[in-house]
């Protein structure tokens, strides 16, 4: 509960068990660093034999502390942490954060010890962080019980699986300047709190404004969605997943299962979620910085200010790149601009100083003032060479740069316009972008950092609205004819749906269904006349044994009359027990021919961390060639499923390449949808995969449809 971790990152009195005078011992060091630090709360160190350790007085156990204690730093052996934990219930101790290694991870051993000290914390009711962490901190605080040196407070919090990572942040963050954390968190095995509690907690402490994950697996994947659902609509959370997940390894019986196990799958949902996932280990500082100062915009039009043509096409490359709308400045702002700069300078976005700026560093103030003051400009960068002026032209510039720092920091606190400043003296850390950086405003060395800022916090917004405008659409519960069918399935015995139950379980819940005849004897060809009309056929084998129809020769097209029909049908049979003389033969799906259109995929896998998710994409052939397709946790959102077909990377051919017309998205969200609910009312179906479906510019057709149940006893 985040309460629980409130208190422990605020911790008044902290005990380290097994305080040391040794310097080498964490013991020791964690003392000294909150000496060092000025924590003004209560130490107490504990030692059965010594009487004091850096001239604090020492204690035998927790018990003989004559006083309340907040939280537990356990420095001791994986073996002492039972006995450790029943001391601190005793004494009425909310949390321990345990360093020990040795626990599940060194086998039958270490699991042991892990149930014992599992056990002993939930008997207790002492909060757990770690074991095997490397500690934490809250600089807000002046608790540090990572021992890690000049570490800035600010307001970037971190929770991270790796203490190297932190260490890399924190490193960057000083070689950078203008940078700080709030609070850290090393997760460690996660035995008690896990990744959605720390989260939580993030979400509500006020010192921080950006909350860091650098995941390798998630363990309660669902929660964690759904509480970076409610983090998100308060402040961006940025996450780096590192690896592929392997929560999404599910047996390949599917196309849809067979790419599950993919990173789109993770990326995906977190980003349903509301989250900021960074691909790149080296841009999550960089990202966390933009989002915890730059304020959120209310579109995506992007002005750019530059002092130099090379800059400006490079960040202009980036923003188009990233998808981003360059703003169209009003004539009005134009004619401010042509008031301000010379007669060589570009007024069109982006808009070039052409000097402007070398011996007045002051114009660019101006000008960032007239653009900011633009009703189509959202976001403003200022691109170049910007606090170097006074390096590269005349030192006697300087007090004018930090006079304009100054300005643009003013503007900054009173526009609530986003502004992002990128120069090639950042690293200089010279004093006009100090100014800057004091003043909240993200500066960058390079333009595709800045860029991908921007692109992120747009992003951001975009979710947030999204998450807080659609909401998430749960079904009333299944509908009696779909119950009744699956029943049936379940008393034969069976874990496949035949195609024509598939197909029938669709229509009760909306889906349209392309009419369809089984076949069980060549004689009742005679009937597919009347039912289904005299066009030409598709004719398909239905048998749990052939997954890939086709392979097996136990597909046919374009079969008219009833004498092909019969010719055909015996043919499937043939060719179908060649290729696998067991295969049950349930009978021969005659429905008419499809018309042409483009082929998509529509799945659903229950993912056994995150639970059901739907991947949509290119479907026939190309899923597993391309396999350019996008996943969303259910429920999900009419809005998600939109975001759904306009996230694959092929989404031009559905809106109609080479003068072919768009497909009919909205008849294809519906399906979306309905597929959805049809998932969500039966969970006892594992898999769902209708592959292909034809999309035209009046709807489409559900050509071919799998179903797979849960295996008995799951």
């Amino acid at each position: 509960m985040t309460h629980e971790l409130r208190g422990i990152f605020g911790a008044r009195s902290i005990a380290i068990v097994g305080a040391s005078a040794d310097p080498a011992k964490r013991g020791n060091q964690a003392i000294r660093k909150l000496i060092a630090d000025g924590y003004d709360g209560d130490i107490y160190p504990i030692n059965p034999k010594a009487t004091e350790v850096l001239g604090i007085t020492a204690h035998a156990s927790i018990l003989d502390v004559d006083a309340n204690i907040d939280v537990v730093l356990v420095c001791t052996p994986a073996s002492s942490l039972p006995g450790i934990l029943g001391q601190c219930g005793e004494k009425g101790v909310p949390g321990a954060v345990v360093l020990a290694a040795g626990f599940s991870e060194i086998g039958s051993e270490g699991a042991a010890i892990a149930k014992l000290t599992l056990e002993a914390a939930v008997k207790h009711n002492v909060r757990v962080i770690g074991p095997n962490t490397n500690g934490i901190f809250n600089l807000h605080n002046k608790m540090n019980l990572v021992g890690v040196q000049d570490v800035e407070p600010g307001n970037i919090g971190i929770c991270s699986q790796s203490g190297n990572m932190m260490l890399s942040f924190v490193t960057e963050a000083r070689r950078r300047g203008g940078l700080g954390f709030s609070s850290y968190v090393g997760v460690g095995n996660q035995l008690d709190v896990h990744l959605a509690e720390y989260l939580a907690y993030f979400g509500e402490d006020e010192d921080t404004h950006v909350p860091v994950f650098y995941v390798e697996g998630f363990e309660k994947g669902r929660e964690f969605l759904d509480t970076c659902r409610q983090v998100t609509q308060k402040k961006p959370v940025v996450i780096y997943k590192s690896g592929r997940t392997e929560a999404g390894q599910v047996a390949a019986s599917s196309h849809t299962g067979s790419l599950a196990s993919s990173f789109a799958l993770t990326s995906g949902l977190l980003r349903q979620a509301g989250a900021t996932v960074v691909s790149q280990s080296d841009k999550i500082l960089s990202v966390a910085e933009g989002l915890s100062k730059l304020s959120i915009p209310n579109g995506g039009r992007v002005a750019v200010l530059a002092d130099g043509g090379g800059h400006a096409t490079v960040t202009v490359d980036a923003l188009i790149d990233a998808g981003l709308e360059l703003a169209k400045l009003s004539d009005d702002t134009v004619a401010k601009l042509r008031g301000l700069l010379p007669p060589a300078a570009s007024l069109q976005n982006p808009v070039d100083v052409a000097g402007g700026t070398d011996d007045n560093p002051g114009c660019a103030a101006d000008c960032a003032e007239a653009i900011m003051a633009d009703e189509g400009v959202d976001i403003l960068m200022i691109i170049g060479m910007y606090g170097g002026f006074a390096t590269r032209f005349n030192p006697d510039l300087l007090d004018a740069e930090i006079e304009t720092s100054q300005r643009l920091a003013d503007l900054v606190a009173t526009s609530p316009k986003p502004l992002i400043v990128q120069t090639v003296y950042n690293a200089l850390r010279t004093k006009p972008i100090e100014v800057l950086k004091s003043s909240g405003v993200p500066v960058f060395v390079w333009c595709e950092p800045a860029v991908q800022c921007v692109a992120e916090l747009v992003n951001y917004a975009k979710a947030r609205s999204r998450n807080a405008e659609s909401p998430l659409v749960r079904p009333d519960g299944p509908v009696s004819g779909g119950t009744a069918l699956l029943a049936t399935i379940s008393e034969e015995g069976r874990d496949a749906f035949y195609e024509n139950e598939a197909k029938d379980l669709l229509g009760t819940y909306g889906v349209t269904v392309p009419k369809h005849f089984l076949a069980k004897a060549e004689d009742d060809l005679a009937q597919v006349s009347g039912e289904l009309g005299n066009g030409p056929m598709a004719m398909k084998i239905v048998s749990q044994a052939i997954l890939h129809k086709s392979d097996a020769g136990g597909v046919k097209l374009k079969v008219s009359g009833e004498a092909e029909l019969r010719e055909n049908f015996q043919a499937i049979l043939s060719d179908v027990h060649d290729y696998n003389p067991a295969a049950d033969i349930h009978g021969v799906l005659v429905a008419p021919m499809a018309q042409s259109g483009i082929e998509i995929i529509i799945g659903v896998i229950h993912d056994p961390m995150f639970g059901p998710v739907m991947m949509f994409g290119l479907g026939g052939i190309f899923v597993e060639v391309l396999k350019d397709v996008s996943f969303r946790a259910l429920p999900m959102s009419e809005a998600d499923a939109y975001e759904m077909v306009d996230e694959i990377k092929s989404r031009k051919i559905l809106e109609g390449a080479r003068g072919a017309l768009p497909v009919d998205k909205t008849a294809l969200v519906d399906l979306m949808m309905k597929v959805s609910q049809l998932a969500l009312a039966h969970p006892e179906i594992k898999e769902i995969d209708l592959n292909p479906v034809i999309l035209r510019q009046d709807g489409y057709d559900v050509v071919d449809a799998r179903m797979i149940l849960n295996s008995k006893g799951h």
